[in-house]
């Protein structure tokens, strides 16, 4: 149960109500994940108290971070992984203007179609490239060489080995509007590798010490990606715009955000821009100052893995989780093994983030003990 801070919140935290108390349900860790064994999306969305349920669907999930739905979910069309998709956002508060994103460079003639053999701007067909990684945030192989070719310390340009850090991100913060949910839906997996890790960015915040915190909610990064405006150009394309807001248009690829922000739907505070494949830099520090910021952040992820869940795919399993209070990363292990490993997603785009100096960490709006 969320208790509500004393001080008046700029957006009061939504109750979730008992509407999918019937699923089976295991929590994946005591701090972050919910797994739905048996639960059918399809199920929830012809009840007929449908959108009671992916409300408190969608409240599940900004609590908890992320819910995984093993029982393959093949009986779901490309529309309605949409439709769920936008509904999270709209039934949680998202601003009325905004909606799915659409991806930067989907205007490339090359794009990979999925698997019905036709594109869709909301959608990102991720899939292995040249077998070495799942694509995080491009959506086909041609369209992945220009844009790495324009990438300083893109993978694969040394010898040695991956730094996995750089796997770590929250989607679209590239974007002044994020992205709130992402639901990916695994089509084909190879039968190991490839699993996804989600961090809790609650939890990040609540491990700070009280000076720390005090100090990155003071601050903001900027998120810089002018990849996509050199993709552009190399393929000769426009760029896509507006994406899923009218405040995402053009080539504004460096937007700043909150170091620390509120999730609106839970009262929480969260680490957000802290760290991760889209943050270049902390915002008026010293060089030497970010680089500590930025690693010590990313120390708090690797030195704590009870703040992390993980997810082994298996054909048609599905993932949803809150980029608001999340950052997840793919392993890129799968060309250790036969098989492609290929998922179609759908994100939506939320507010302009912000940090609301009357919220709480999770485990003070909980009654938590502090560790």
């Amino acid at each position: 149960m969320v208790s509500v801070p004393t001080a008046k919140l700029r957006r009061e935290p939504l109750k979730k109500g008992n509407s999918i108390d019937h699923l089976a349900y295991v929590d994946v860790t005591p701090i972050i994940g919910r797994e739905y064994p048996h639960a059918k999306l399809k199920d929830m969305l012809q009840a007929p108290n449908a959108e009671e349920q992916l409300r408190d669907l969608a409240i599940t999930i900004c609590e908890r971070g992320v819910a995984f739905f093993r029982e393959p979910q093949d009986d779901l069309t490309i529309e309605e992984q949409k439709y769920i998709t936008d509904m999270l956002g709209k039934l949680t508060g998202r601003p009325a203007e905004n909606g799915l994103h659409v991806h930067p460079l989907y205007n490339d003639p090359n794009n990979i179609p999925m698997a019905d053999g036709t594109t869709d701007e909301n959608m990102q067909v991720l899939k292995n490239l040249d077998k070495t990684h799942l694509a995080p945030y491009v959506i086909n192989a041609e369209a992945a060489k220009k844009l790495y070719a324009t990438m300083k310390n893109r993978p694969g340009a040394n010898n040695e080995p991956r730094d996995l850090a750089r796997e770590w991100h929250s989607d679209s913060l590239f974007e002044t509007c994020p992205s709130d949910f992402s639901f990916l839906r695994m089509e084909s997996t190879p039968p190991t590798g490839g699993d996804t890790l989600w961090a809790s960015g609650y939890e990040l915040y609540d491990r700070l010490s009280p000076a720390f915190q005090a100090l990155l909610e003071g601050l903001t990064a900027t998120c810089a990606q002018p990849v996509f405006r050199s993709a552009c150009e190399a393929g000769g394309y426009p760029v896509m715009t507006p994406r899923g807001s009218p405040l995402n248009a053009g080539y504004a690829f460096a937007p700043s955000h909150p170091v620390v922000r509120t999730h609106p739907v839970t009262g929480w505070k969260s680490v957000f821009a802290g760290v991760g494949l889209h943050v270049s830099r902390i915002d008026g520090v010293h060089a030497y100052e970010d680089h500590m910021i930025r690693e010590y952040v990313m120390r708090l992820i690797t030195r704590n893995h009870d703040c992390v869940a993980r997810m082994h795919w298996t054909r048609g399993a599905c993932a949803v989780w809150s980029n608001v209070c999340t950052l997840h990363a793919a392993t890129p292990d799968t060309h250790l093994v036969e098989g492609n490993r290929t998922g179609v997603r759908a994100s939506g785009i939320g507010e302009v983030p912000y940090l609301d100096p009357a919220s709480t960490g999770r485990r003070e709006g909980l009654g938590l003990p502090r560790y």
